[in-house]
């Protein structure tokens, strides 16, 4: 009897014991320490799946322990690439998920963007982490009330909203809402305002409310991230000297790329990546005092997954793309995406007066150097505007012929007037001559059925005769991408024309005849007088506001048209598209070969015949 009362009485403890596990509060957990815990990297998403470990990156700890800090209401990350950004992002929402559940909005610059995020990032990590993929369901399942933008579980949900969509921020109260990419957000959510501004609004009622913002930063004037972060703690990741022992932030100005080494700031003594990681860093904050608002500031050179000799290799790359063929874009997007820093325009645009002076006189169709031809083409309402552009090497440029077509454009005739120009045959001074390798056609005017036809026309010859449709909007490259939604399946291609101006106007302050200078001709039959020079020049980049936020724009000045400005865009987008081997052109050139013409076919003793075409 006593065994049995025992019995009961161990079973009863037992019990009470299950009971009282199931009822207290879960452990004390950061967002890092969760991470380190229960956090699954997935294959698909990861360059090494597996566990979760804060301290293969450890400046991570400290902005996603900041999330658990009561004092802190906003975080802010500006953030390169290849520092874990987003895995930072689906370690908070994993977090909130699963440990302290709370109403969870993600906003992604565009409803694409979100689709995309929820599919090759956040279920995988939902599906590969054992404490996720119990509570939040299989989007496939019935009863789940889960879609790709919206993800229920207990005590909580996550949606992933488009920045550019007002209906996807508008209705349900959030506590939590992280912003992806900031600096690619619009201006405005439809008519609704700053997206910004209107996802902050979600968290008004909850007092624990967390605003976490990242990105890579853009332009110095108009760049969101870099506000945020100057508003906050202004924290760097910083590390100890080998040597001394003074803690101070990795920075490009003090790498040597000789033998890949960053110097001290307070020694001078010099040391290797592996040297300056192996000490324990931290953040320091220039402004301690704003407890409410952290900011953070991460560089590549931090990075465990990019070595600074590849860094060094980027930066090469970036700067040769610069001097040979004016290429700032590419600049800009190394300080961007390795730095993290914004990009700071330097200098004024190209004076006219100094272009007009600079006109040289051309002894024949094609000046020495000119290795390829291409063409812009402007529809207007009467005529067609052309210029043919010649293309040497490192995107060195000569103006060769501005030229206007008049017609009635519903007319058959006009149209093939246009395709007769486009064949003609231009001669250097030796005799020796080149055709027209590439032409853009802009299809967005008054006559775009026409455009479409005449493309369809020449897609059946075999011509390189591109219809193009500009794009405007900072960050799109020049050759956007290419299309064929339209009535007649033509191909078009979309162009980021911000980014084809600011080329341009890197080129226009080349001084310097080699790679990206621009030669315009003096001869009065060149079509490159005045008016010419002003249109080139006509339009400048200014700072406007919408919405309470400063946004870049290019902006026509008064009186002036900018006809040659666009067809410059559009023959520099023709030359992009062929992407030209300059060695074999040369060597085409040299031997006096239109290599744009059918050469004639040379016997061979094994195969008969041979084409010398040549390929662009």
């Amino acid at each position: 009897m006593k065994n049995k009362e025992v019995q009961i009485a161990l079973k009863t403890v037992q019990l009470f014991r299950e009971v009282a596990k199931a009822v207290s509060p879960p452990p004390l957990l950061t967002v890092s320490q969760w991470a380190d815990a229960y956090r699954r990297l997935s294959a698909e998403a990861s360059a090494e799946p597996g566990q979760w470990n804060t301290d293969r990156a450890p400046y991570q700890r400290a902005i996603m322990d900041a999330v658990n800090d009561a004092e802190v209401e906003e975080i802010v990350i500006k953030s390169s690439a290849q520092v874990g950004k987003t895995e930072l992002i689906l370690n908070v929402i994993g977090y909130f998920i699963d440990y302290d559940p709370a109403p969870i909005l993600v906003l992604e610059p565009t409803l694409d963007m979100a689709q995309a995020f929820s599919k090759d990032r956040l279920a995988p990590m939902i599906r590969d982490t054992p404490a996720l993929h119990g509570k939040v369901k299989d989007v496939r399942s019935r009863d789940s009330g889960n879609t790709i933008l919206h993800k229920k579980f207990p005590g909580g949900h996550v949606t992933i909203a488009g920045a550019n969509s007002a209906s996807s921020l508008a209705s349900r109260p959030i506590r939590i809402v992280l912003m992806d990419e900031t600096d690619r957000y619009p201006a405005s959510a439809g008519t609704e305002g700053n997206p910004i501004k209107l996802a902050e609004k979600r968290t008004a009622t909850f007092w624990n409310r967390k605003k976490i913002k990242v990105s890579t930063p853009t332009d110095k004037l108009t760049s969101q991230i870099e506000r945020e972060f100057a508003s906050g703690t202004m924290e760097e990741w910083n590390v100890p000297c080998p040597c001394c022992g003074k803690y101070q932030p990795y920075e490009w100005g003090r790498v040597h790329f000789s033998d890949v080494t960053m110097e001290c700031k307070f020694c001078l003594e010099r040391f290797t990546e592996v040297e300056w990681k192996a000490g324990e860093g931290k953040y320091i904050a220039e402004h301690p005092e704003r407890k409410k608002k952290r900011s953070f500031h991460l560089n590549e050179l931090a990075s465990p997954w990019k070595h600074w000799n590849e860094i060094i290799d980027d930066f090469k790359e970036a700067n040769k793309a610069v001097k040979e063929s004016g290429d700032v874009e590419r600049l800009k997007v190394w300080i961007n995406t390795t730095l993290g820093e914004a990009w700071e325009e330097r200098g004024e645009s190209a004076n006219d007066d100094s272009l007009l002076n600079r006109r040289e006189r051309y002894t024949a169709d094609l000046p020495e150097g000119v290795l390829l031809i291409t063409a812009g083409i402007d529809v207007q309402d009467d005529r067609f505007e052309i210029e043919l552009t010649g293309w040497g090497r490192g995107y060195e440029s000569w103006g060769i012929k501005y030229e206007k077509i008049f017609g009635d454009l519903e007319k058959e005739e006009t149209w093939c007037k246009l395709e007769e120009y486009l064949d003609r045959e231009l001669y250097f001074e030796d005799g020796h001559s080149l055709l027209i390798a590439c032409s853009c056609i802009d299809t967005g005017g008054h006559f775009t059925t026409q455009t479409y036809k005449f493309l369809k026309k020449m897609e059946r010859k075999n011509k390189r005769i591109y219809g193009i449709k500009g794009m405007g909007g900072p960050g799109l490259p020049l050759i956007y991408k290419l299309s064929t939604n339209n009535s007649l399946k033509v191909k078009v291609f979309i162009l980021g024309v911000d980014s084809g101006k600011e080329i341009l106007m890197t080129r226009l302050k080349t001084v310097d005849e080699g790679p990206g200078y621009c030669h315009f001709p003096i001869n009065k039959d060149r079509g490159y007088d005045e008016t010419y020079i002003k249109g080139l020049n006509s339009e400048q980049r200014v700072i406007q506001m919408k919405d309470g936020r400063p946004v870049m724009k290019w902006v026509k000045k008064t009186g002036t048209r900018n006809e040659p400005l666009d067809l410059r865009n559009y023959s520099t987008a023709a030359a992009e598209i062929l992407r030209p081997d300059w060695d074999v052109l040369e060597k085409k050139v040299k031997a006096g070969i239109n290599y744009m013409k059918k050469q004639p076919k040379k016997k061979t003793a094994r195969s008969g015949t041979v084409s010398r075409g040549i390929q662009l």
